[in-house]
């Protein structure tokens, strides 16, 4: 069972089978099971995170082929491919603006993100602090 090893590296993938806004609700439900599973306390930013990048994905990346969660002692990667090779970059933000905020608000609370092309997609992905256990 993953609680039982907390130091050793634990992953979780979710593979899409739809791509619009299910999609986003599904990975979200998902992901909010996998912390409790991990016993950690929800604090918000890893959902969040999760959320703007899955929505990104089926706003601008032509929908989610996957999401995944990975942990260790030391970090809490959450990352989600899409079929597009268009890669996500940090502009200017307008803070006056419906929408555009997704790409900000990773950057602002991950540690680190990037991305990286895989075959004819790429995987968005952010690090962020491990959040805290029960």
């Amino acid at each position: 069972m993953d609680h039982l090893r907390p130091s050793a590296s634990q992953r979780r993938d979710l593979v899409f089978d739809a791509s619009g806004p299910e999609a986003c609700n599904a990975g979200i439900t998902w992901a909010r099971q996998a912390l409790a599973d991990w016993h950690f306390v929800d604090d918000g930013d890893a959902l969040l995170v999760a959320a703007e990048l899955l929505t990104n994905a089926v706003r601008h990346g032509g929908g989610v082929l996957r999401l995944t969660l990975r942990h260790d002692r030391d970090s809490f990667r959450i990352a989600v491919a899409d079929p597009s090779p268009s890669v996500p970059h940090l502009g200017p933000h307008r803070p006056d603006t419906v929408g555009g905020h997704g790409i900000f608000i990773v950057d602002h609370i991950a540690q680190r993100w990037g991305s990286r092309l895989e075959g004819t997609g790429k995987t968005v992905w952010a690090d962020l602090d491990v959040p805290p256990r029960v």
